[in-house]
C-alpha cells in the first residue's frame, strides 16, 4: 500500500509556488497543520489586513510559522499585487481571514497568477458563508447573500435581493461593511433593511463569529435596545423556517425589552 503520510508536505523543489490559504474565523490556532508546515517554508508570506478584522496578535501567529509576516492592505492586493506575483523561483503565501474567496478580490489575484502560469495551492478554512449555520438555520436555505455598503441612501441591490428571497421563502444573510477597520453597527444594517421590513419583523444578530459567537434572535424593536459592539457582524432576515431551525434558533431569543 501506497504511503499517504506525505502527499500534503512542503515540497521544495517547486520553482514558484502560490498559496492561498485561509486563517479561518478565530486566531493564528485556527490554521490547519498543511498551512503551518506550508509557512514554515515559504520565503514570502503577506496578511490581508482590509477585508476583515485581525483579532489575533501577530507576532504569535509569527511564532506558530516560525517566519515573517508581511502586512498586505487594498492598495497591496488590488493595485500593486505585481509585488507578491513577481517574487521569481520564491514560494508565496497570502494569508485570507476566513476562507479564500469570501472576496471578489482573492478570484483577481488567483485570475492574475493563472495568467502568469504560477502554480497555484488553495488551503481553506471556515468562513462566514459556513458559521452562520451555528445559529440552527440550515445553509440549504439561504438565498442570496447581499453586503451592505456604508453610505447606502441609494444602494438598492440588498433590498431587492431581500424581497426577492423572502418570496422563495429562503434565508437573507447581510454582510456588514468595513474601511480602515471601522465596521458597520447591525443597527445602521437594521435601519436601512427597515426600507424593506417592519421592527416586528424577526431576525438574526451575529456578532464576532468563531470567537465570542453572539448570535441574538428577536424582533427588530428589540434588537436596536442591545448595545453589541464585538466585530464583524452580520444580520439573518429568516424566510420559511422547518420547525428544528425554529426550535434551535429559539434557544438565542431574546425577551421583548
Amino acid at each position: 500500500m501506497k504511503d499517504n503520510q506525505n502527499i500534503y508536505k512542503f515540497n521544495p523543489l517547486v520553482v514558484k509556488m502560490l498559496y492561498l490559504i485561509g486563517l479561518g474565523l478565530g486566531n493564528e490556532k485556527d490554521l490547519t497543520l498543511n498551512s503551518i508546515e506550508v509557512l514554515k517554508n515559504c520565503k514570502y508570506i503577506y496578511l490581508e489586513s482590509y477585508t476583515s478584522k485581525i483579532n489575533f496578535n501577530i507576532e504569535n501567529l509569527e511564532k506558530l510559522i516560525q517566519n515573517k509576516i508581511i502586512l498586505a492592505d487594498r492598495n497591496l492586493i488590488e493595485n500593486k499585487a505585481e509585488e507578491i506575483l513577481n517574487k521569481e523561483k520564491e514560494n508565496v503565501a497570502l494569508l485570507i481571514k476566513g476562507d479564500i474567496f469570501s472576496a471578489t478580490t482573492h478570484i483577481d489575484l488567483f485570475l492574475r497568477a493563472k495568467e502568469k502560469n504560477i502554480e497555484i495551492k488553495i488551503l481553506h478554512n471556515s468562513s462566514i458563508l459556513t458559521a452562520v449555520g451555528d445559529c440552527g438555520l440550515s445553509l440549504y436555505n439561504f438565498g442570496k447573500v447581499s453586503s451592505i455598503p456604508f453610505n447606502n441612501e441609494n444602494i438598492e441591490t440588498p433590498l431587492k435581493n431581500l424581497k426577492n428571497n423572502l418570496s422563495l421563502g429562503l434565508h437573507s444573510l447581510f454582510l456588514l461593511d468595513l474601511n480602515n477597520n471601522n465596521f458597520m453597527n447591525f443597527k445602521e444594517a437594521l435601519k436601512y433593511l427597515l426600507k424593506e421590513i417592519s421592527e416586528e419583523t424577526y431576525c438574526i444578530i451575529l456578532a464576532d463569529l468563531g470567537n465570542e459567537n453572539i448570535i441574538k434572535y428577536g424582533k427588530v424593536k428589540d434588537l436596536l435596545k442591545l448595545e453589541i459592539e464585538l466585530y464583524p457582524q452580520s444580520v439573518i432576515i429568516p424566510g420559511k423556517m422547518h420547525f428544528m431551525e425554529e426550535e434551535m434558533l429559539n434557544t438565542f431569543k431574546i425577551s421583548s425589552i
